[in-house]
């Protein structure tokens, strides 16, 4: 499952590096793309910056219908991101919330990658792909959010990164889609 996550994940960074090479966010003194995995942070990390996209991982599945000996996976994903805005007043809100939404679009498509071990130097084509639906968005919603949870597919996934209520008049959004592979372990 792992080599899914990284192969979706990458994928998303080098496509916003190349969409919008502009949309950077500094973790540990490193200048990288603004896609990020929650769970690949350190414990200690500071709160969310404002403008990056967040992945964060839900309930995994294997749903029916296998090729050869492998399980057919489905692995459901939230990616959160928030903005404050570029102005003092804070006024364009909207408009660059607007442009992030229109890169997580930008950044989803295709909706499919190769599957990769980059566990080793150099990365391994691991020979099949990971594929998704498109973005499913929730409305967006200003700072002091009561909830926070999101309902996708029937299910609450918990909001971990969200959990106190933000009073700085940020704008943020999350959008759920579910991301499919081929397990690496064989069925007998």
């Amino acid at each position: 499952m792992q080599f899914a996550k990284d192969s979706f994940f990458l994928a998303l960074q080098q496509r916003l590096a190349g969409l919008n090479p502009a949309r950077t966010v500094t973790i540990n003194s490193a200048t990288v793309p603004a896609v990020l995995v929650t769970e690949n942070l350190p414990p200690s990390s500071e709160e969310p910056q404002p403008n990056t996209f967040y992945i964060e991982w839900g309930n995994a599945a294997v749903i029916g219908g296998h090729a050869g000996n492998a399980a057919l996976m489905s692995l459901e994903c939230v990616i959160s991101y928030y903005t404050l805005g570029t102005v003092q007043s804070m006024v364009d809100r909207g408009r660059v919330m607007g442009q992030l939404d229109g890169e997580l679009l930008g950044i989803c498509q295709p909706t499919n990658t190769e599957k990769y071990d980059y566990t080793q130097s150099p990365s391994a084509d691991l020979g099949t792909s990971v594929f998704w639906n498109q973005p499913t968005f929730e409305e967006a919603t200003t700072s002091g959010v009561e909830d926070n949870t999101l309902a996708y597919q029937g299910r609450a996934v918990r909001r971990a990164m969200y959990e106190q209520a933000y009073q700085d008049g940020r704008v943020e959004r999350r959008a759920g889609l579910i991301v499919f592979f081929f397990s690496e372990v064989t069925l007998l």
